[in-house]
């Protein structure tokens, strides 16, 4: 999730564990080590296929991170020695605050290797887009009545806790929702004799309403969207080639293997002049992706690999109000 998501998610944690015992250092504690696991971003790892398939990984490690937790609590009574008497209710307000940073990122596309370095697969539920305002919103009300209710803590901490009960509610919401969206989309792809080898279901930009279908085999990648609001349950598919051929003599690039095991199989190649370029097709509305990658350039005869490095493209964010609007009606047509 945003930055902003897990800074208030630690504090409203960190709050709801121990404010009643540390005051509001319970919530400033919190939001540190909300936000704290994100900044593996700032480490460079090498090139940019490291840094992007490394991100979330030892970081988020739900092992790595009970061990930190008790030097996170060490340096907390350091500079607040009158809360040496709470350690324990520290331990687990920390690791608490930790834990619930690596599994709302579960909750994303991209998911979170929560049991490296054991089991380094990334655990992806893929029910909630990565900024979510019907999420956000309870917690941040429920963290400024927090800090601006010195007078009346009770009222602070009960508004506190109505935050983490409504934001953990809209969580179990998305999930029941994608069971739906996955039994809708299997079954419109069977009538449609789709015989796709994989199928990922995730919601659009900013909401848990319209979801998008993405659907592959060897030579293609299908696309359709479903809202929940939806009178029919056919999705209308378009389809794409993957162009896998492209990156067929360079099965031997680290790179090219590295983000092919990433992206589950959801990728697909293609040619900006003379540079191969692979797309992870999970984060983004075709025909516009955020992570896309050179991985090769052409030579006679065949391709050559080369050091990966990051695409940058552009975006249309007018396709955003086309997402609000397909929500409400299915004829709606996408911004181009």
């Amino acid at each position: 999730m945003d930055s902003v998501t897990q800074l208030l998610l630690g504090a409203a944690v960190g709050e709801a564990t121990a404010g009643r015992h540390i005051g509001r250092r319970a919530a400033l504690w919190g939001a540190v080590c909300g936000t704290l696991p994100d900044l593996d971003v700032f480490i460079p790892l090498g090139d940019a296929v490291l840094d992007f398939t490394y991100h979330r990984s030892a970081s988020h490690s739900l092992l790595v991170l009970a061990m930190v937790t008790p030097l996170i609590v060490w340096l907390m009574t350091k500079i607040h020695p009158n809360t040496s008497g709470h350690h324990r209710r520290l331990i687990i307000m920390i690791y608490l605050v930790f834990a619930t940073h690596v599994l709302l990122d579960s909750f994303t596309v991209y998911g979170t290797q929560i049991f490296w370095p054991l089991y380094t697969t990334p655990m992806t539920w893929s029910t909630i887009f990565i900024i979510d305002p019907l999420y956000t919103i309870p917690l941040l009300f429920g963290v400024l009545a927090v800090l601006f209710n010195s007078r009346n803590k009770a009222f602070g901490y009960l508004a506190n806790i109505i935050g983490l009960v409504i934001s953990s509610a809209y969580l179990l919401w998305t999930l029941g929702v994608k069971l739906h969206v996955d039994d809708t989309a299997q079954s419109a792809l069977q009538n449609q004799r789709v015989s796709a080898s994989k199928v990922l279901t995730t919601p659009t930009p900013f909401n848990s309403q319209l979801w998008r279908v993405l659907a592959v085999d060897d030579e293609y990648y299908y696309e359709g969207y479903y809202s929940i609001l939806d009178n029919d349950k056919e999705i209308r598919f378009v389809q794409y080639p993957r162009s896998r051929h492209l990156v067929e003599f360079l099965s031997n690039s680290w790179a090219v293997r590295r983000l092919q095991w990433f992206t589950k199989d959801f990728y697909a190649a293609g040619m900006h002049q003379n540079d191969i370029v692979l797309t992870d097709l999970r984060m983004g509305l075709e025909p516009d992706y955020v992570f896309s990658f050179k991985v090769g350039e052409m030579h006679n005869p065949h391709p050559k690999p080369v050091t990966p490095e990051r695409v940058e493209t552009v975006r249309n964010l007018q396709r955003l109000n086309w997402v609000w609007a397909r929500i409400w009606d299915e004829q709606a047509q996408p911004t181009l």
